[in-house]
Parts: structure tokens; C-alpha cells; sequence
């Protein structure tokens, strides 16, 4: 029989297996809706029931929603290519795998969830360690429809006489897919070196290091929903919390894990991981580093036990006819010896009160002994202490403190450069407090890691008294309560496990507000260190290993193989980093396509209409995505060039939010202004030039980017 004659044979045969997934898949959907319908109709039949029933019903009805709301959800995650693999064993046992484990109505398996032990060998199998494979087989689909088959043999001395093998290259056809918005999952593409990864012990940090394009945040994920269905009992019930550098990337990863059928992980960026703030605007790269580094919290520690700038700077107080008088320098004091005592200023109200009391009671006995008077020192700060004219002083001299507001102060210059005596020099008190002057524009992504820091040092706030709470009436208990079992309580520090991406990035100060999420967590981290936008590694080396805390589990995994980047547009990448990374830093790029990255010559009359024809060309050249790559502050000009151009295939975007992300073709202009504006200026532009798949047009005024190199040509590695 012919090659495509046995290949539609084969297609077929994993159409009726699909078909008969996809049927039972139906049944199961019919299944919960039919229990939570019924778990609604206990609810109903318990307001008609006795007071002492109810409460056993209601639970009953609580417990049989949530199951089928749970249920419900997990299969109507969108699954893209719900069966993609199948192995056959020497044991003549044949074992689907999917995105999901179904059983048929007697409870025999239609597909193996791809996290279960079943499944491994399906990642794990290789020519030299077969486990027992003959035959591994992926299935593409495009939703229910069965589109392709592709075979690898692992043991060709076992393969049967009637076992048909087609195709080939499974995955170098699932790289050379045009990219969308949206990340993809890979759980049907992953590699031996990968899968060993998700695989690895839950417990203690893991991490992953390698270069562009080597799957690290796909590894990461993948390893989150494996953790979570291997170890739901111990993940699942504080949960998993993913933080990536920007919201952009966020975004992007957003349908990994539901494709997956995972959906109650969080996801936040950088600036969003302290609640009630989002932040996306950076700051200048000076500005940045100042704001990072660990001296910032002497800084803010010195800030949190300043005087306000609106505390009175005298208290006047009439004890039996006489005025006590505490000036500037005597309030000063008795401030200093509140904060020697420690604790964050908001729990020491009561000990502040204390003090200052005990100061005026001091005041009393100096003006006694002057006239030979006597002060009962008890009575006197009873009484005192019991004034409503005492409270209101202390309440303004002695003010709930609020962590953006602390900030805002250090505006004041003089007031910074008492703060940060000794501690930053006089440049960067000038930036820094330039930049908490100009709020205009509201906080920066590092503002984020400084006003968490001040969380902490200043403490939580009095509780206000809640009013009264209404009820819910049962239609409203019954649309809220899925949402309510999942939400944290504000500034929630308990997760199970954290998946830090692009963590080469992450300052010390924002290493230390990512530690407090992670008090009792185990660790995923992602990251490139050839990659790194932070100055001072070591610094932030050891603010991460603060944040780790006592984990004695320590383990590290190095992926070297780029599967995003042909290996002509990698070339290009690795030679303008070259200086900067060590040989074994850089990953092996396996794909060829023969497109040499374009470099072209523009100038301040040329770059508008450049811009705009490169990015023609390559919308025009490929099916999938396009990026527009920059310098940070020049996105909006270059959105003003490109507004209406396929605005749904082509994105602008700033070189610091371009980790992560992939395009198929990427335009990329001007990138010595990528190397200027960062300090670590040839790592951002080696992370914007391997964020294309397909094709690369570099638009350029100069070539000193090039580092010496020549502007025409095919670049060398």
C-alpha cells in the first residue's frame, strides 16, 4: 500500500478512537451538569426543612456544586488536540495520551492525562532506553478532526508485521507553525531534556537555566500543572503563583495552563504582585539600579522613623493648672526611643502613647522640683492618658502610615538626604528624589518592590469595624461561591509553590518581595543569565538565596537546545554578545531556513517609511505573528507609524517587554538605542534579536551594535 494510502488508513483509525473521546467527553459534561441541577435542588428543599436539617443539607448542596462546578470546568478548559499521543508496547498494550484522563463508562481508559506516570514513557522513550515502546505515535488535530500522524519506531526488532509506520519530524513541523497571541503549550512536543525537568521533586528549589528559545517557560508551566496533578493533596489547596516580568508576557502565557486544565493557578507581573497596585512603566536604567539595590531598604527603614512632615513639632498639655511644654528636640526624643524599641511604627501607637506620657510626666517633675513640689507620677499619666485633648495630639503626632505615602516624602530632597545619609551618594539622591517628585505618571514596576518593602516596615493599618454584612440571598450565594473558594486574602504569603520567570532580571529588592510569597514555598526559577538587565548579580544572588530561605533541597537543570531561532538569526544574536558570555552560555540552534537576517541602513528621513516597508514585507511573508521591537520610550512614535497596519498579526513593543514573548518575524530598529538605554545594554538587544522564529529585519544609523562587525552580509558566529 502507498505512503498516503497507509497515511489516511492510519488517520482514520485515530479519527474513530478521537471520535469516540470526544462522545464520552459529552457524556461526562451531561453528568455534572445533571448533579450540580440536582445539588441546587437540595439547596431549594432545604429552606422548606427544619432549622436543625438544613445546615447537613446545605452542605450536602455545597459539596455536590463545587464537585460538578470543578468537573464542569475541567472539561470545558480549551483544549487544543485534546489526543495527541500514542504507544504501542511490546505487551501489545496500546495507551492514548491526552491533555485529560478519560475512562469510558466501564471505566477503561480512552486517554492517559499526559502528567501521569502511564504517560512518561511517551517523553521519556528514547532508540536507547525504549521502556518497552515499539511504537510512539503523535496525532495532530484541529479541534475533533484528526489532521495528521507521525511516527517514531523504538524498537524496529519488535514492530509486528501488520503495524503500519508513517511519517516524520513531528517536531520540527510544530516549530515551523506560525506563532499567534497567545503562547501554545508543548505537551505534545516535549523533549527528553525537558521533560526530565517538569518530572523533577516537588520539594526545594528547582532551577532552569539556558538560553533563548530552549522552552524554559514552557518547561516551567508544564511543570507547574504536572506538579499540581501529581501532588494536588500538598499544591493545591495554598496554590501555585507564576510571576513573570511584564504584564505583556503574562498575557501571553495566559492559555498555557488552561489549555492544560489547570485554571486556579495566579499569574502576576512584576508590578502587579504587591495587591491593589499595577505598574508597567519602567524607570531610566540609573534610576532602576538605585531603586533595586539592597541600600534602599536602609533608606526606607531611616524614611519610616522620620518625623512626618505634618506632626507638630510642640505639644501643650494643662495638667491641674499648670502648661507642660515638650519642644521639637524633647518630641524628637521620645520618638527615637519608641523606634529603639522596634516594631513597625503602626503596632506602636499604645507604646508611643506610653512614652510620651512618660515624658510628661518627666516635664511635670522638673517644673515640681524648681518649687519644691511633689508629682504623683501615676496619677498623672492616668489622667493624662485618658484626655480626649492627649489622643488627638498623639493621633496627628503619631500618624497611621501608609507605604505610598512614606514614598511620596522622600520627594523631599532634604528629607531623602537625611534618610539616605551615608547610604547613597549625592547623584542619586538628586534622581531619586526627582522621581518621587513626578507622580504624574503614577508608580514604576521598581516602585512596586519599595512600597511592598514599606508594607512590612510600617505594619498593617487598625482594622476599620466592618458594618454589618448583608446576607446573601440563595441565587447570589450560588453565583459567588466558586470565586469566593478561590480568592486570597490581601498580600497572601502561603503558596505551595512559585514559578519565577525570567528571574535574571529581578532586582534584590524585588527578590525580597517576591521571598515574602514564598515563606513556606517550594521554587521554580527561569532564567538566562547571558539575559540578565541587573548590574550587580552578586547582590542579587544573595537577596534570591534570602528569598529561598532554608531549602535544602537545591537542584539545577541546563536545557542547550534552541528550538524558537533559525540558526541563521541566531548567528546574529550570538555575535553581538559574544564579549559577554561565556562559550558553553549559549544554546545550539537545530533548525536552518536559509534566510539571512536583513540589516538595512536608515537614518532620521528614512526610518518612518523603513519601519513601515519592513513591516509590510514580513506580514506579508509570514502567516503568524509579527513584533515590532524598540527602545522602551520610542514604542509610541513607532505605534503612530504602524497604526492600521494589521493590527491583529503586528505589536509594537519595548525592548524590556519583549522577554519572553516569540514572534515569527521581527522587526528591530535602532539597536544601539537598545544598548544605550539599559545598563546592560548588549544582553537586552541579544534578548530582542532571538525573539523572532522565521525572519529577521534589523533597520540601523550605525553599526557600532554590530560590535566592529560588517552591515552587510550574512553575519558569522
Amino acid at each position: 500500500m502507498s505512503e498516503p494510502r497507509v497515511r489516511r488508513a492510519e488517520i482514520a483509525i485515530e479519527q474513530s478512537h478521537v471520535d469516540r473521546v470526544y462522545t464520552r467527553l459529552a457524556e461526562l459534561r451531561q453528568q455534572a451538569e445533571a448533579m450540580r441541577a440536582k445539588g441546587y435542588e437540595i439547596g431549594h428543599g432545604a429552606q422548606r426543612e427544619a432549622v436543625f436539617e438544613q445546615a447537613s443539607m446545605l452542605f450536602e448542596r455545597d459539596m455536590m456544586v463545587f464537585h460538578a462546578n470543578q468537573t464542569l470546568q475541567t472539561l470545558d478548559a480549551e483544549y487544543e488536540g485534546l489526543v495527541f499521543g500514542r504507544l504501542d508496547h511490546t505487551s501489545g498494550e496500546t495507551v492514548y495520551v491526552g491533555r485529560l484522563g478519560i475512562r469510558d463508562a466501564e471505566f477503561e481508559n480512552l486517554v492517559t492525562d499526559w502528567r501521569a506516570p502511564a504517560a512518561a514513557a511517551f517523553y521519556q522513550a528514547t532508540a536507547e532506553e525504549p521502556m518497552d515502546v515499539v511504537r510512539r505515535r503523535v496525532i495532530r488535530c484541529s479541534g475533533q478532526s484528526v489532521l495528521d500522524v507521525d511516527d517514531d519506531v523504538l524498537m524496529p526488532e519488535s514492530v509486528p508485521a501488520d503495524m503500519p509506520v508513517v511519517g516524520e519530524g513531528a517536531l520540527m513541523a510544530a516549530l515551523g507553525r506560525s506563532r499567534g497571541e497567545k503562547m501554545r503549550d508543548i505537551v505534545a512536543t516535549i523533549q527528553k531534556e525537558q521533560d526530565e525537568v517538569i518530572r523533577a521533586p516537588w520539594r526545594g528549589v528547582t532551577e532552569i537555566t539556558g538560553g533563548p528559545g530552549t522552552g524554559k517557560t514552557a518547561v516551567a508551566l508544564h511543570r507547574a500543572a504536572y506538579l499540581l496533578y501529581r501532588y494536588r493533596r500538598q499544591l493545591g489547596g495554598a496554590g501555585v503563583l507564576v510571576i513573570g516580568p511584564s504584564g505583556v508576557f503574562t498575557n501571553y502565557i495566559s492559555r498555557v495552563l488552561p489549555s492544560m486544565g489547570e485554571t486556579n493557578v495566579e499569574l502576576r507581573a512584576l508590578g502587579e504582585v504587591l495587591d491593589g497596585i499595577e505598574a508597567t512603566r519602567h524607570d531610566p536604567a540609573p534610576l532602576a539600579a538605585i531603586k533595586g539595590s539592597l541600600r534602599m531598604r536602609k533608606v526606607l527603614l531611616k524614611a519610616v522613623r522620620d518625623t512626618p512632615p505634618d506632626a507638630p513639632t510642640e505639644m501643650r498639655i494643662v495638667y491641674k493648672g499648670e502648661v507642660l511644654k515638650l519642644d521639637a528636640k524633647e518630641l524628637e526624643k521620645v520618638r527615637r526611643k519608641v523606634h529603639t524599641q522596634g516594631g513597625p511604627p503602626n503596632r506602636s501607637r499604645v507604646r508611643a502613647a506610653e512614652t510620651l506620657l512618660e515624658a510628661l510626666a518627666d516635664k511635670a517633675e522638673e517644673y515640681a522640683r524648681a518649687d519644691n513640689r511633689t508629682v504623683d507620677r501615676a496619677e498623672l499619666i492616668t489622667e493624662l492618658g485618658e484626655r480626649i485633648d492627649f489622643h488627638r495630639f498623639l493621633v496627628v503626632w503619631w500618624p497611621v502610615l501608609y507605604p505610598a505615602e512614606v514614598l511620596r516624602w522622600l520627594g523631599d530632597e532634604r528629607r531623602l538626604a537625611r534618610a539616605a545619609k551615608n547610604v547613597l551618594k549625592r547623584d542619586e539622591i538628586a534622581l531619586l528624589a526627582a522621581s518621587m517628585r513626578d507622580r504624574s505618571r503614577g508608580w514604576t514596576v521598581a516602585d512596586i518592590a519599595l512600597l511592598d518593602e514599606l508594607r512590612v516596615l510600617v505594619g498593617p493599618p487598625p482594622k476599620r469595624r466592618r458594618r454589618h454584612r448583608v446576607e446573601l440571598d440563595a441565587e447570589q450565594a450560588r453565583d459567588s461561591r466558586d470565586s469566593a473558594t478561590r480568592q486570597r486574602p490581601e498580600h497572601y504569603d502561603e503558596y505551595s509553590h512559585i514559578v519565577v520567570d525570567e528571574s535574571q532580571d529581578l532586582s534584590p529588592m524585588q527578590w525580597r518581595m517576591v521571598g515574602r510569597r514564598g515563606k513556606y514555598a517550594s521554587w521554580t526559577v527561569v532564567g538566562d543569565p547571558v539575559q540578565s538587565s541587573w548590574p550587580d548579580p552578586a547582590e542579587a544572588a544573595q537577596a534570591r538565596e534570602q528569598a529561598f530561605g532554608a531549602k535544602t533541597q537545591h537542584r539545577r537543570y541546563t536545557l542547550r537546545t534552541n528550538y524558537r531561532n533559525s540558526a541563521e538569526i541566531f548567528d546574529l544574536a550570538a555575535r553581538v554578545v559574544a564579549g559577554h558570555a561565556a562559550e558553553g552560555d549559549l544554546p545550539h540552534a537545530v533548525r536552518t531556513t536559509g534566510l539571512t537576517p536583513q540589516i538595512r541602513t536608515v537614518d532620521d528621513t528614512t526610518r518612518e517609511i523603513s519601519v513601515q516597508t519592513a513591516a509590510k514585507e514580513l506580514l506579508d511573508a509570514v502567516d503568524g505573528t509579527v513584533g515590532v521591537i524598540c527602545a522602551m520610550d520610542r514604542v509610541p512614535e513607532v505605534e503612530k507609524w504602524l497604526a492600521g497596519q494589521a493590527e491583529d498579526r503586528l505589536k509594537v513593543v519595548g525592548s524590556l517587554d519583549s522577554k519572553g514573548l516569540e514572534y515569527d518575524a521581527v522587526v528591530l530598529v535602532e539597536p544601539t538605542e537598545l544598548i544605550t538605554e539599559s545598563l546592560t545594554g548588549r544582553r537586552v538587544l541579544y534578548v530582542a534579536l532571538t525573539r523572532a522564529t522565521q525572519q529577521l529585519t534589523v533597520l540601523a544609523s550605525d553599526e557600532t551594535w554590530l560590535d566592529g562587525g560588517n552591515a552587510e552580509g550574512a553575519p558569522a558566529r
